[in-house]
């Protein structure tokens, strides 16, 4: 499996039993705290595998940083991918660091899933219900927290859930043999429904009263704070998706809003909706139904 359908990682059949899971993730702060942010970093990186079905187990160090730059920063940043690698039983192995102006940062990753068990974005079906195991709006925030526009506590709650792995939700989810699914980055709830409605042939109705949000969001976007990224998702997803009359400009925003280290987003069938829903609230992740798939308008996502 490599890129025909925008999975979330490639995957390489070794034998009838095993296949490696492979992504690789990297990207600039969105905090002056180098711990927090190699954290975050590791956790975003790693989440590609959880959203395959996979075990991550290996990964690998990727860093730009400049020379100028005090070496004591570059090291609280492995320390928090360290830390965070660690939480979720992964080996960092090695990695390669280049000189470079803008500190970038990230993981390169090698798990392990069955070939039965791979969650990919062909796999939903008419009838399923769509779980969503993190709030949105961390994009929206980051951006407010750049400005100097966002209070404490909300910047806060959007850093702990980005620095969150998506490992005990996908094990909350194990029991129930997920096959649709994706996670909830770059491209934001949009454009990531977008890529599930078209691999795998659906069309995605999202309800807007049910999505979960971060502390703060729908203010801080309400006054313009609204990352580039999200007018960039607008603009090469929206020729697929129906807004309601219903749903505004700034929900409109969130929705594209991209995400970093952003939840899981899988389809099940409504019997194991509800029991998956309330495994993973036993767990304490913040996780809603947020929508349906249903054979209507294929490969278009409907927003109510």
């Amino acid at each position: 499996m490599g890129i025909e359908t925008s999975d979330d990682a490639g995957i390489y059949l070794l034998n009838d039993s095993t296949a490696l899971v492979q992504t690789v993730d990297f990207f600039s702060p969105m905090t002056d705290d180098p711990y927090l942010f190699g954290q975050i970093a590791a956790a975003n990186a790693l989440s590609d595998v959880y959203a395959m079905g996979g075990t991550p187990l290996t990964a690998l160090n990727i860093v730009c940083y400049a020379s100028c730059i005090a070496p004591e920063v570059m090291g609280e940043i492995l320390r928090g991918g360290s830390d965070k690698a660690t939480e979720a039983n992964v080996a960092i192995i090695g990695g390669h660091t280049v000189d470079n102006a803008d500190i970038k940062y990230g993981l390169a990753v090698t798990g392990i899933v069955s070939p039965a068990a791979i969650i990919s974005n062909r796999g939903a079906r008419p009838g399923d219900l769509l779980i969503l195991t993190k709030p949105l709006g961390s994009g929206i925030i980051a951006t407010a927290t750049k400005a100097a526009m966002a209070e404490a506590t909300h910047t806060a709650a959007a850093f702990l859930l980005m620095a969150t792995l998506n490992k005990v939700a996908a094990e909350a989810f194990a029991p129930f043999a997920v096959k649709g699914g994706t996670d909830i980055t770059g491209f934001g709830l949009l454009g990531h429904s977008v890529e599930l409605a078209q691999g795998s042939e659906v069309e995605i109705i999202l309800r807007s009263s049910s999505i979960p949000l971060l502390p703060g969001v729908l203010g801080y976007a309400a006054m313009g704070l609204v990352p580039a990224g999200a007018y960039h998702n607008r603009a090469h997803f929206g020729r697929y998706v129906d807004l309601a009359a219903s749903v505004d400009e700034v929900w409109s925003d969130v929705l594209y809003d991209p995400q970093t280290s952003g939840g899981l987003l899988f389809a099940l069938d409504e019997q194991k909706a509800k029991a998956a829903l309330a495994a993973l609230q036993s767990r304490g992740v913040q996780a809603a139904v947020v929508g349906r798939c249903v054979a209507g308008a294929v490969g278009r996502v409907t927003v109510l």
